[in-house]
């Protein structure tokens, strides 16, 4: 087993709003992932699904996986800096904000192609029980 791992760091969304999509794709196929992060109407999904991409991008060139074994093994997102700022209230005084950020990281499980078993297709099997006769 192969591990990659993938982070985005500071990125400008509260890390609760971003657990909600990380939960949902946790432990998934990669491809099962990308299809259901394409199609979520939730802000966090596009940046998850980004990095999801970075992560499978960098497990195909650097490691020689293939993209059908690879699962999401861990994803964590943890709180990043706190900006703070002060809204006007009544009375001359002021309220803080504070606007928050998530670091989040994948990290991607698969097989490289050399250990992997082979999968035929139907084609391959016919052309190979073909032979045979």
């Amino acid at each position: 087993m192969v591990n990659v791992r993938a982070q985005l760091r500071t990125l400008r969304m509260s890390p609760k709003k971003v657990r909600l999509v990380i939960n949902l794709v946790r432990g998934m196929n990669a491809i099962a992932a990308e299809e259901k992060l394409a199609f979520l109407g939730k802000r966090a999904a596009e940046p998850v699904a980004k990095l999801l991409h970075s992560a499978i991008a960098s497990a195909l060139k650097n490691n020689n996986l293939k993209k059908e074994s690879l699962r999401i093994a861990e994803v964590a997102v943890n709180p990043g800096p706190v900006t703070r700022r002060f809204r006007p209230r009544a009375h001359g005084s002021a309220s803080p904000i504070r606007k928050r950020s998530s670091h989040i990281t994948m990290t991607l499980s698969g097989v490289p192609e050399a250990v992997a078993p082979k999968v035929e297709t139907a084609r391959e099997i016919a052309k190979e029980t073909a032979e045979h006769k």
